[in-house]
């Protein structure tokens, strides 16, 4: 491996793997679709070092308050007899370690137990949280970066774009539903931020990233692209990339955050 492969290389963290029953102190709708819940309480030691790291967040039956499980061999082990709470990944939006809270970002979507908890969350309830299990740190070794993602990968492609260096040079294209779902970020680095609008068409079925991305003219040199959101779009994307504008695979992450028709699936990110 060369020196300058070396230094690209993404470098892997692990975390200790705890759960977390946090309270919630403040609620802020971002855009009319997008909701801020502020959590705090026990989040000594609580790490998240890369953009894309994800927490697994339990969401318990409608009237009924979380149980924390025991940390097993299979996982977590929630007591017999104690209906096992829907899960889902989200990323972590900010960790402020001096204020001691904790900002997750939801789409509200309409329906699943993510989306519905968080269009009824309020001040005092709780939330319980597991990870993240680690971290996946991308060096700031390129010589520009791609982002693209739908709104489910809006609180990563934020994190990323507002945590790249002075100087560093970044192209951002993503999907969402109309001009008031977009979202505005301080970054130090060189930022041209696209946003596509689906406009009232269902979110995954349309082919607007992908066909934006055909008519940018990309800079000289080696990208590092991170691909997030509907599984179809992300891979979509990713095969784009590599077969019609040369990008090194190894260079090019795309996570499918959802898939389009089924309620509870996405793959690893």
């Amino acid at each position: 491996m060369s020196d300058l492969a070396a230094a690209r290389a993404p470098q892997r963290v692990r975390h200790e793997t705890r759960m977390r029953l946090l309270d919630v102190v403040g609620v802020a709708d971002i855009t009319p679709l997008m909701r801020r819940i502020t959590l705090s309480g026990d989040l000594v030691g609580f790490v998240s070092a890369g953009h894309a790291d994800h927490i697994k967040a339990f969401f318990p039956t409608p009237g009924t308050d979380p149980v924390v499980p025991v940390l097993g061999p299979n996982g977590a082990e929630f007591p017999e007899g104690t209906p096992r709470p829907q899960m889902r990944d989200y990323t972590p939006r900010y960790f402020d370690k001096a204020a001691n809270t904790l900002d997750i970002d939801f789409v509200l979507h309409g329906d699943g137990p993510a989306s519905s908890w968080a269009a009824q969350a309020t001040i005092g309830q709780q939330l319980l949280i597991g990870g993240p299990r680690g971290s996946m740190i991308v060096p700031p070794a390129y010589d520009w970066y791609l982002l693209a993602g739908d709104e489910t990968a809006l609180p990563a492609l934020g994190r990323r774009i507002e945590e790249l260096p002075k100087g560093a040079n970044v192209i951002a294209v993503i999907e969402v539903d109309n001009l008031a779902e977009e979202q505005r970020f301080k970054t130090k680095a060189d930022l041209t931020l696209i946003y596509v609008h689906r406009n009232g068409q269902p979110a995954g079925t349309t082919a607007l990233i992908l066909n934006k991305l055909r008519e940018l003219q990309f800079p000289a040199g080696e990208a590092h692209s991170y691909i997030a959101g509907e599984s179809a779009m992300s891979r979509a994307v990713r095969q784009f990339l590599e077969a019609e504008r040369g990008f090194n695979p190894e260079y090019i992450r795309a996570a499918g955050y959802w898939v389009l028709g089924e309620a509870d699936a996405h793959e690893p990110h």
